[in-house]
């Protein structure tokens, strides 16, 4: 199912019953940085950003690291994963 829905200052997409957030919306105006600046920093267009902050698009690996080095935070700060288990053994 690709769904996504805005829940506080994360955004969710849900990904065969799993969920991951992300926070770069937020960071990126913690830090003062329109979209367009940010997208140039990272080698990316400023499509891509707002589409990983609107939840369409989940970041390559290498870009997810990218993006949480250029904030200097952990991965897991900027993109949270979160498995739902639904009682399945």
């Amino acid at each position: 199912m690709d769904l996504y829905y805005k829940w506080k200052v994360y955004f969710t997409f849900y990904i065969r019953g799993d969920v991951l957030k992300n926070r770069l919306e937020e960071l990126r105006k913690k830090h003062g940085i329109n979209q367009e600046k940010l997208a140039n920093d990272l080698g990316v267009s400023r499509q891509t950003i707002g589409s990983l902050e609107n939840g369409r698009y989940n970041p390559s690996i290498v870009l997810a690291f990218k993006i949480a080095r250029y904030f200097g935070v952990n991965i897991e700060d900027v993109f949270i994963y979160e498995e739902i288990d639904y009682g399945k053994n």
